[in-house]
Formats: C-alpha cells, structure tokens, sequence
C-alpha cells in the first residue's frame, strides 16, 4: 500500500516537473528572443518575472520530493531517487520520466546560460560605447566608499560651444 502511495507522489511530481520545466524552456527561448531583437526592458522583465514564478514551482517540487525520498528512509539525492526507482514496481516507467526530467532542466540550464551570456555580451558593448563617450577607457572599474562600482571619472569633452 505504502509502495503504491509512493510510486503515485512520485509520478504526480515527476509530471508536475516535466510540465513546469518545458514552460520554463519556452520561457527561456521567448527571453532570448526578446534580449536578441533589443524589445523594451519592461517585456524582459515580465518574461524575468514568469520565469521566477517557474522557477519557484521548481523549488517547491525539489522540496516535495525530498520529504517522499526522506519518508522513504533514502538520502535527498540522485542516488536516492534511483534506489526509489529500483524499489517501485513502476519504476521503469518513472525512470524514463526522471530521465525526461533531468534532460529538460539540462536544457533549461543550457538555455540560461545562453541568455546569460547574451546579456553579459551586450553589457560589455554598452561598457565600451560609454567608455568612448566619457573618456574613461582603460580607467580600473573599483567599488567607491558607498559600495558603487567607479571608475576614474577623468572625462574629456567631446564637443564644445562658444
């Protein structure tokens, strides 16, 4: 009975986490779309915020499923999931969903460090563009008394007036 109540958590869980991370995938793909094609920083950060909300949901399944792998009297890990797998006679089956599982959050980790990466690259062309227009190019980028990152604020004047 026990055995019968655990297999279905952990298939609802398993399903639950499939479902939140191929959205969390589209999310991903959206963000970079949205970083890419330069929208307005308010549709970032509502895609941003659907992420988190995700993300959220991520967390609130890892804590599910480490209460049933610790009901289980397993460790809360990889190893732990295994041995439930090994020990439920659906296990083949929610092996292949875990397998599912494990193969979207590396893809959703793939795709966050493309964004990552993405946005990291456009900073460093901002950084450029202002070094050029405020003289500061080469000037060492330290945090101030106020914990503010500066630089040598020696500008030179790009165009006068008389």
């Amino acid at each position: 009975m026990i055995q019968a109540q655990t297999g279905a958590a952990l298939a609802r869980l398993l399903e639950e986490e499939i479902s939140i991370l191929t959205e969390l995938s589209q999310l991903l793909e959206r963000e970079h779309s949205i970083i890419a094609t330069r929208q307005p920083v308010d549709v970032l950060d509502q895609a941003c915020q659907l992420r988190q909300l995700r993300m959220g949901a991520l967390l609130n399944l890892e804590e599910e499923r480490r209460s049933l792998l610790r009901a289980a009297n397993l460790p809360d890990t990889h190893q732990g999931i295994d041995q439930l797998l090994t020990n439920l006679s659906e296990g083949p089956r929610l092996r292949q969903r875990w397998k599912k599982a494990l193969e979207l959050a590396s893809r959703c980790r793939d795709l966050n460090d493309r964004n990552g990466a993405l946005v990291a690259a456009r900073l460093r062309r901002v950084e450029g563009m202002l070094e050029v227009m405020t003289g500061d190019v080469g000037s060492p980028r330290v945090y101030g008394p106020r914990g503010a990152l500066t630089a040598d604020r020696n500008g030179r004047m790009l165009t006068a007036e008389a």
